[in-house]
């Protein structure tokens, strides 16, 4: 167990275009609207802060290495929270907005892609996936040919999960093929005939991005790269390249411990192949802020393509009232209404937070994810307590 450091105490302001108008505390690789103003006056920066109490309580209280956060009101006022340090060995301080590994937020791109192509007819939501990738689904119970695209997106198609976490863990470096990934789910039984109901899996996500694959002609991480990242300017935001196991730009360091009493592992350098398109990306609270506000604004998608997303089925086991579009969590606020979202978690790092309908957002990020479902607990009502304010 490593002393704690007394967690830093200044939020930072920065200024963002206009906004009008996302999570279930999803794992990967995993799961409103209120009146008055955020920001009431810059002058309420003076008074007891509840998001950097928050921050505070998460690292003193739930043992989390470090914690940052990013709210934004409707005028796109952003302002960034950090909270203890960001290295456990030298004490460095967190670096403001500093980059992390967004885990399954990566989803909510991924599903962005596929649905731009829909609107280009490329991909049709009710095709089933051997219409793209004849003969790849193929095991115990599952058929390419009865599982579509729409049952991937939404985590509808019954098929497991391919993902061991620890077996990542025990050599966080290795690089894997996609369809590498894939044979180990196909293995499996499926757990459902397809439709039938919801269960999260990262499988779903793994076939999506073959599919944008064979599509486009082009790897996965350029087409989200050119269609979101770049056309709407998320500066920190990007698809790692084959091999890339660094995170690019100031960050604090991510952890691991199997349990809470184990020893801090740094994890923060691994290859996220295995994550690939249910969770490579790396991002910033604020870049998330800005995904989710632009795409609920419609900047990223057609009209009828944002609904087809934002039309959702009960997700229970993500949390009390949570429903799952595609690739996009809608969950109630205890204030009234719901956010947007999706939020992830991949070794070393956890990332949760939403946007509201008339453009409040807020995004946390822990640098541990969190072995208990009490700090879950306590973070997704960071969210919550910010955005009903």
């Amino acid at each position: 167990m490593h002393a704690r450091v007394s967690p830093r105490l200044r939020p930072t302001f920065s200024r963002g275009g206009r906004r009008k108008a996302l999570l279930a505390g999803t794992v990967l690789t995993g799961a409103v609207m209120t009146t008055g103003a955020l920001f009431p006056s810059v002058a309420s920066a003076a008074r007891p802060d509840t998001v950097q109490s928050s921050l505070n309580a998460l690292v003193v209280d739930d043992q989390m290495p470090a914690a940052l956060a990013s709210v934004a009101d409707r005028k796109g006022r952003m302002r960034n929270y950090t909270a203890d340090v960001g290295d456990l060995t030298t004490g460095a301080k967190v670096p403001k907005d500093g980059q992390v590994r967004a885990g399954s937020n990566t989803k909510a791109l991924t599903a962005v892609v596929a649905l731009q192509l829909v609107a280009e007819k490329k991909i049709a939501l009710d095709a089933p996936v051997d219409a793209y990738l004849p003969g790849l689904l193929r095991g115990e119970g599952i058929d390419g040919r009865h599982i579509t695209v729409r049952q991937l997106l939404q985590h509808t198609s019954g098929l497991p999960e391919y993902l061991d976490k620890r077996v990542v863990l025990e050599d966080p470096q290795r690089y894997y093929e996609p369809r590498k990934l894939l044979a180990g789910a196909l293995a499996q039984k499926a757990h459902f005939s397809p439709g039938a109901k919801w269960e999260y899996s990262n499988t779903n996500y793994l076939v999506a991005g073959l599919i944008i694959q064979k599509v486009t002609s082009r790897p996965l991480g350029e087409e989200i790269n050119r269609r979101i990242i770049d056309r709407i300017g998320l500066r920190h935001t990007y698809f790692p390249a084959p091999g890339d196991m660094a995170i690019q730009e100031p960050h604090p360091k991510g952890y691991h411990r199997d349990t809470a009493d184990s020893p801090w592992r740094e994890v923060t350098e691994l290859d996220p192949s295995w994550g690939w398109a249910a969770g490579a990306v790396i991002s910033t609270n604020s870049d998330l802020n800005r995904f989710y506000t632009a795409l609920l604004d419609g900047k990223l998608l057609p009209p009828a393509q944002l609904a087809q997303m934002r039309t959702t089925v009960p997700a229970e086991a993500a949390g009390p009232g949570v429903r799952y579009g595609l690739g996009l969590t809608s969950t109630p606020l205890p204030c009234g209404g719901v956010y947007w979202g999706h939020g992830g978690t991949i070794p070393g790092y956890a990332t949760l937070g939403g946007v509201t309908e008339d453009g409040r957002a807020v995004n946390i990020a822990l640098t541990s994810i969190p072995a208990d479902s009490a700090t879950g607990q306590h973070a997704q009502t960071a969210v919550e307590t910010t955005l009903c304010r």
